[in-house]
């Protein structure tokens, strides 16, 4: 990734104003959005109808779902619950507060919140659509009222987690940056994989999740404009 990109808040740290901020917001991560959002549906439609709601997926999740273990249900239990909405907003608001006091920079320490925001809108409007059937599978955990397309478990840790990733290039401890950014880049595949053995998602769902979470959190990052030097 490009170091201009990763470092783009410690080159320009001058101070927006909200209406700026808001209007880059608007053009760099809603406009985009829109665009993810369609692709994703497109993709959901392609797979309920030509693509015959992809029957592999399913023998994939019986097979998965035959081999659980009483220790692999409470520990991906754990990884599931990584995932979940209230968790996800609540570690997003802490890091957010910290952020925001250690920095002094507003604009700065919103990007994650803008990147769980923009997956969320996302997410909600192509499950609402596409109404995809979770696999035929026992399910390990609470199903919500969302279809199984696109997991919003998987998309809503990968966007929370790689903006931690790319905040923690900050840190100045070499090793420390390193462990942080392994964590974070873990994280989400813990998430996912948690999802499919406990029979939530099928694997499409899990992947395009993850592709709606990468992108959100990438947009998310790009939303306000710096000078490059």
């Amino acid at each position: 990734m490009n170091p201009s990109f990763v470092h783009r808040y410690e080159v320009d740290q001058s101070r927006p104003s909200v209406g700026s901020a808001l209007r880059d917001a608007a053009l760099r991560v809603l406009a985009p959005a829109v665009v993810l959002f369609g692709l994703i549906v497109g993709l959901g439609f392609l797979i309920l109808g030509p693509l015959g709601n992809l029957p592999w997926e399913e023998d994939l999740s019986k097979s998965v779902a035959a081999g659980r273990t009483a220790t692999m249900n409470s520990v991906t239990a754990v990884w599931s619950h990584v995932g979940n909405t209230e968790i996800v907003i609540g570690v997003c608001v802490v890091v957010v507060a910290l952020v925001w006091w250690r920095t002094k920079q507003w604009w700065y320490a919103v990007v994650p919140a803008i990147a769980i925001a923009a997956q969320a809108s996302v997410f909600v409007a192509a499950t609402t659509l596409t109404d995809r059937k979770r696999p035929a599978v026992e399910h390990l955990d609470p199903a919500p009222p969302t279809s199984s397309y696109p997991s919003g478990h998987m998309g809503a840790s990968t966007a929370l987690y790689l903006t931690f990733a790319l905040m923690a290039q900050r840190i100045e401890r070499v090793w420390l940056r390193r462990l942080v950014t392994v964590v974070c880049a873990i994280v989400p595949l813990l998430v996912g994989y948690a999802r499919l053995y406990r029979g939530m998602h099928h694997l499409v769902d899990i992947l395009v999740g993850m592709v709606n979470g990468v992108v959100c959190a990438l947009l998310a990052w790009n939303y306000l404009r710096r000078k490059a030097s």
